[in-house]
This record gives C-alpha cells, sequence and structure tokens, in this order.
C-alpha cells in the first residue's frame, strides 16, 4: 500500500515528502476509501477521455451510433438473412435482438481497448505525483458510459419502429449496467496492470476483445448452443449474464436463468482477484511504466 509521509532531510528547515509503501494484508490493502478522496481526480480523468475522444473528431458523437448501427445491419444481412440466425422470441425481430445484444457488448470492447492501455498512456502522472493508481483504468471504464446512454437512445428508437413497448422489466436496467460496468472494470485491472510489465499485451486486447465476441451471445442466443462443454463454457463467460440481462429488461425475453449466477460469480471471482493483483503490482507501475 503506497501512503504519503513527510520525513526531516539534513537540513532541519527543510521538509520532503516522498511515497511508502507499507505492506498489509486482506481488504485493509486495498484501500477502496481513499478511491473518495481523490473523487475529484476520477471527474477530471473521466472527463478528459470523453473531451479527447471528439475533440477534432470528424464524425463526433455521431460515431457512438454509427458503430453499433452498422454492426447490427451487417449482423442481420449475414447471420439472420444468409445463416438463418433468428431471434429466440416471434415478436422481437433480429435487429431488435442484435442491437440490444451489441449495446453492453459495445461498452466492455471499448471499456478494454481504453483502459488496457490506460497506465502507459499516463506514465507521465504515474512517475509525477501520487494518487490511487485504481482511478486511472476506472475514469476509462466510465468515460464509455457516455456512449452507452447515446446507443441506448438508438435502441429505443429502434424499438419504437418496430412496435415493441418495454415493460417494467426495464426498471432493473440500472442493475445490468452496473454489472456490465463491474465485469469492464474487471477485466480492465488485469489487462492495465500486465500491460505495464508486458507492453505486447496492447497487441493481444484487441484480438482477444474480437474472439470474445464470438464466445458471447451477441449474434445468437445461448438456447441455440447444444448442451455440452461449448454451452458450459459460454455460460462461464461474464459477458453472457451482462447480454442476457440486457435483453430480458429491455425486451420481455425469458430471464437468464442459471447462466445469470454463474456468469455474476466469475464477474465476482475476477474483480476481487483482479483488485488484489492491481494492488499488489501497483508499487511497481512507477519504475517499469
Amino acid at each position: 500500500m503506497e501512503r504519503m509521509a513527510t520525513v526531516k532531510v539534513a537540513n532541519p528547515s527543510i521538509e520532503s515528502e516522498f511515497a511508502v509503501y507499507e505492506r498489509k494484508r486482506g481488504w485493509a490493502a486495498l484501500d477502496l476509501r481513499e478511491l473518495w478522496k481523490y473523487r475529484e481526480l476520477l471527474y477530471f480523468l473521466t472527463w478528459r477521455d470523453i473531451l479527447v475522444r471528439y475533440k477534432q473528431a470528424v464524425l463526433g458523437v455521431s460515431w457512438a451510433i454509427l458503430q453499433p448501427f452498422l454492426t447490427m445491419v451487417v449482423f442481420t444481412v449475414v447471420f439472420n438473412k444468409a445463416l438463418g440466425i433468428k431471434s429466440p422470441s416471434a415478436s422481437v425481430p433480429y435487429p431488435v435482438f442484435s442491437f440490444a445484444g451489441l449495446l453492453p457488448w459495445q461498452f466492455f470492447a471499448g471499456a478494454l481497448s481504453r483502459s488496457g492501455v490506460s497506465l502507459v498512456g499516463n506514465a507521465n502522472l504515474l512517475t509525477k505525483v501520487y494518487f490511487p493508481r485504481l482511478v486511472i483504468p476506472i475514469s476509462a471504464v466510465l468515460a464509455g458510459l457516455v456512449d452507452l446512454a447515446i446507443s441506448f437512445l438508438v435502441l429505443i428508437g429502434l424499438m419504437a419502429a418496430y412496435g415493441i413497448a418495454p415493460t417494467w422489466k426495464a426498471l432493473l436496467l440500472p442493475l445490468f449496467i452496473v454489472l456490465a460496468f463491474a465485469t469492464a472494470l474487471a477485466v480492465s485491472l488485469w489487462l492495465s496492470a500486465l500491460n505495464v510489465l508486458y507492453r505486447d499485451v496492447q497487441y493481444v486486447i484487441p484480438f482477444l476483445v474480437q474472439l470474445w465476441m464470438f464466445v458471447s451471445p451477441v449474434i445468437y442466443p445461448i438456447d441455440k448452443i447444444p448442451a455440452g462443454p461449448l454451452h458450459t463454457a459460454i455460460a462461464l463467460n461474464p459477458m453472457t449474464g451482462v447480454i442476457g440481462g440486457f435483453r430480458w429488461a429491455l425486451l420481455g425475453q425469458q430471464f437468464p436463468g442459471g447462466y445469470m449466477w454463474l456468469s455474476s460469480a466469475v464477474v465476482v471471482v475476477l474483480f476481487i482477484g483482479g483488485l488484489f493483483y492491481f494492488k499488489r503490482m501497483e508499487r511497481v507501475f512507477a519504475d517499469v511504466v
């Protein structure tokens, strides 16, 4: 754990501050209360990430609309029309079904892409000033909520165009947004810490995101996967519960059931393990970055 301390130097009239690491065990080593003390820095870094992404951009905010919308069009043409993959409910057209899955997926994929390289990208801050290093990956994930909100408005318009009205289940959508945030942050903690030590992780992240999408029920319903090892592997995917939860809350589809709790348990394990690994490694970030 890192804290600030004041020590006396050779000249009694001069005082100097430096960072001291103390080894602590258990939850005390995380010192999550310190994040609250640096909440203004968290706000600043989040707002900075949002501005940087849209500043001097040709498409600007429109990219948050075009990316999931065009992806949904491609999925509909290739997988629905050409390959015959359909929505599990006849009352929900495939474009709405796929877009509801793309909503949390785009947030997750964007969070991994940004936060995975966030520590290296903020090397000047890590080496010059003390603050909880957790602030950096958290701010990178929080910035993606803006895109999620914009894409959500597109989904509402798409549902209205197909005559699909939300039910009371939509009131529980914030719970699944929190689950999506926790999932993205859990994986980001591992990737951002590993990328400081092994710089080729930044080249692995795009491939990992692409591969991860195909083992997540974005394009297809999980019910179409036959029982067996593959079905179990997809159920263990932490994004399976998130995507299923979004579709249940917004489209009124069947509750994800068993794999929701299985996916959520995986998120908890990844999140707790990621916190401890990140805090353990942050003492070397300034030296290695």
